[in-house]
């Protein structure tokens, strides 16, 4: 009698090298703020490298206890062992780094029973911890010293008085002062957060927690359509991921955005997972109406046969009628603030980016027409890819982190935010991902 087959050599590479490389990508990101290093540039280098291997190659790589364990320990031991950045006062810095050890090593606790009540309070751990971390970083930094934090702050009250934010200029900002560099979507939708607490950080915190309700939805609707077992289990390790990631305190202190666009991409890939793909043209027209780099993912689900280049056409559409009333009101404003002012801007000397390593190092500025055939290139490969293979959704969000990882890494000024998003999108997607029977099995009990 022939032995059932055992996993391939693919997928236990893959097994292994996921949780090494997710440790490695935001260890190194955790590490960046505030610094340049070429250590930290090679890491993020090597991440692309993997990612786009993982994808060309199609192979298939699934959580496991192991994985998640390693992962979650190791995000314990970063938030140790690694520079943290924060303003936040002694006491608060000290609960709060006290909470990213104690809480993912709680985490790797339940996910390693066998009970489903286990998996149940892993992932009430992780939301928990993450709420009393978002809180103590909120109260212990009133005011961080960065222009995010200044600039969302006053929009949020301009928009309330029902003044141009795009016109206005900002009080003791430590660094841009006339200019708001986002879509209005994002002064919008944080807005309520200074409106009703008094700081935006508020908002970010609860568009954290609306992903994550996005990726409990994910994985139980890949449970449904696959084996209907050990989704819980799932939902909680990609919620431990997500929310106790390296560096996530940084993030929340400084105002950071990328968790309101993150919301919206998964909410995004939760219609479309359940047959509401018109619905789905909402949550990401309301991502693509925050900030301007998420035009770029539109051609990849132009071409993908379950959203298509109807929704596509009707997503840019939406994003356009979002946008107009600040455009109409003062094109010119609009225009310097969202692009001219980005473009012209200097390079940062933090970024750790492939443009600030030719400038450092070698003396060289790249010119736009060089970055613009990287990105460019890197976009019409994907979307060639995706038009042949019609992937899952899974791979489709992997596709779109790639996209962006690629544009980050030969931007003069991506940040650990917009890293932080492209690893989400690749944790978001292993929600996806259908447990295999004899994982699941134990998963199901209790």
């Amino acid at each position: 009698m022939r032995a059932a087959p055992g996993p391939s050599a693919r997928s236990v590479v893959g097994s292994v090298a996921l949780p090494l490389a997710w440790l490695v990508f935001f260890t190194a990101l955790q590490w960046s703020v505030v610094r340049y290093r070429i250590p930290i540039v090679a890491a993020l280098t090597a991440a692309t490298l993997a990612l786009a291997l993982w994808q060309w190659a199609g192979w298939r790589v699934t959580l496991h206890r192991p994985a998640v364990v390693v992962m979650l320990a190791g995000s314990a031991l970063a938030t140790l062992a690694v520079p943290l950045f924060s303003y936040l006062a002694p006491t608060g810095l000290a609960v709060a780094t006290t909470l990213f050890v104690v809480v993912p090593l709680a985490c790797a606790i339940l996910l390693c029973a066998t009970t489903v009540r286990a998996h149940w309070a892993a992932g009430v751990v992780a939301v928990t911890g993450y709420a009393a971390c978002a809180a103590i970083a909120i109260t212990s930094s009133p005011r961080p010293r960065i222009d995010v934090w200044v600039t969302l702050q006053q929009a949020a009250d301009g928009l309330g008085r029902g003044e141009n934010f795009y016109a206005m200029n900002w009080t003791g900002s430590p660094g841009i002062q006339d200019a708001f560099t986002y879509l209005p979507w994002t002064a919008v939708l944080l807005a309520p957060g200074r409106w009703l607490f008094g700081d935006v950080r508020w908002a970010l915190a609860f568009w954290t927690l609306v992903a994550v309700a996005g990726v409990w939805m994910l994985a139980r609707g890949a449970a449904v359509r696959h084996t209907g077992a050990g989704w819980v289990w799932t939902a909680a390790a990609v919620t431990g991921l997500l929310v106790l990631a390296p560096g996530t305190l940084t993030q929340l202190d400084q105002a950071w955005t990328e968790p309101l666009l993150l919301a919206g991409l998964v909410w995004w890939a939760v219609l479309v997972q359940r047959d509401r793909a018109w619905w789905s043209v909402i949550p990401l027209a309301l991502a693509c109406a925050s900030k301007q780099h998420l035009a770029l993912l539109l051609p990849v689900l132009l071409l993908w046969r379950p959203f298509g280049w109807r929704r596509a056409v009707a997503t840019g559409a939406l994003t356009g009628v979002l946008i107009a009333p600040w455009f109409l009101a003062s094109p010119p404003d609009f225009v310097h603030d969202t692009i001219s002012l980005l473009v012209g801007f200097h390079p940062i000397k933090f970024a750790n980016t492939l443009y600030l390593l030719a400038l450092n190092t070698f003396g060289v500025t790249l010119p736009f027409a060089v970055t613009g055939v990287a990105v460019l290139g890197t976009l019409a490969a994907v979307c060639w890819t995706v038009w042949r293979r019609q992937p899952t959704l899974a791979e489709v969000l992997r596709w779109l982190a790639l996209v962006l990882l690629v544009a980050n890494l030969v931007n003069k000024q991506a940040f650990y935010n917009q890293f932080w998003l492209v690893g989400s999108l690749v944790v978001v997607s292993l929600a996806l991902a259908p447990r295999t029977a004899r994982t699941s099995s134990s998963s199901s009990t209790g």
